[in-house]
């Protein structure tokens, strides 16, 4: 029991035990508690015993037993790490991965222009476009999605990093007005309807399917992409692209069908998986 002026460490130690009978890796109550009082971890060890007060007991049991029966963690706190932002999020949006952090890393590390016109489709809470925003604050930025609270959560998301980022609501590329860009960047929605029973119950309860799942095997929007993104493109201009683990070469066939002298690269991510598609057309300078 979860006495009402418990210290950080009997808090913790509590949590840890309710996350254990759960199989959920204990660390999250650490997560759990520094995010809900806005603490570091060195302000968490400087008050590791000292007690909290009983309101900052009674949630923190509330958040840990939401945790427990299966909720997010960055849903309860509201917030996700992203790049080095911190954004807001909400069960409007996919809470971001570390793998899309690799994603926004390979496009930074092939474009060191001062100015570039960049496109993120279905950016969700904003977290590529914000995260590219941060790091090259010349670069023009869209960020594009079909859903209206998604963008919603990621127009405040800009808002309170003070980023300017250009917001359109757009099923894929359809409700664009006819511009190119030099860049266009997307982690579109991939699982298969197949793959829903052996995928985290977290993930099927809490995230929006409408970010997760595609028809024809999670290609579908893939294959739209490639059909209707020429008139988008510079001639030198590059898609990237978040691909499942097991998508890379089916990916990769139908960008060569549809660019047939593109170069088209396979990456993987930090574990090994394949991960990452880019298309590159014209080299510049060529």
């Amino acid at each position: 029991m979860l006495k009402p002026n418990a210290t950080p460490f009997e808090a913790l130690r509590w949590a840890s035990l309710c996350f254990k009978e759960q199989n959920i890796d204990p660390s999250e109550a650490r997560y759990l508690l520094m995010g809900q009082l806005g603490w570091n971890q060195t302000q968490l060890l400087s008050n590791y015993r000292t007690p909290l007060t009983p309101t900052q007991v009674t949630e923190f049991g509330k958040n840990v037993r939401r945790r427990a029966a299966g909720e997010p963690a960055q849903y309860i706190l509201g917030r996700a790490p992203f790049y080095g932002l911190e954004l807001r999020v909400t069960p409007a949006v996919l809470i971001p991965r570390p793998e899309t952090e690799e994603l926004v890393d390979w496009i930074l590390q092939d474009h060191r222009e001062t100015k570039l016109r960049v496109l993120d489709v279905g950016t969700g809470s904003g977290a590529i476009a914000l995260a590219l925003k941060q790091a090259r604050p010349q670069w023009s930025i869209t960020a594009s999605d079909i859903s209206p609270d998604a963008l919603a959560v990621a127009e405040q998301n800009a808002e309170e990093l003070g980023l300017a980022v250009n917001f359109v609501t757009s099923d894929l590329l359809e409700g664009l007005p006819q511009q190119q860009f030099d860049v266009i960047v997307s982690n579109p929605p991939y699982i298969a309807d197949a793959e829903a029973n052996v995928m985290d119950r977290t993930v099927l309860d809490y995230e929006p399917r409408l970010a997760l799942f595609a028809p024809h095997d999670g290609l579908a929007l893939y294959e739209r992409l490639a059909h209707s993104v020429a008139p988008y493109l510079t001639v030198t201009g590059a898609v990237y692209l978040e691909i499942g683990y097991h998508q890379g070469a089916a990916v990769q066939s139908l960008w060569r069908q549809q660019f047939p002298t593109a170069d088209v690269e396979l990456r993987r991510d930090l574990a090994g998986q394949d991960r990452m598609v880019r298309i590159q057309l014209e080299k510049k300078g060529l």
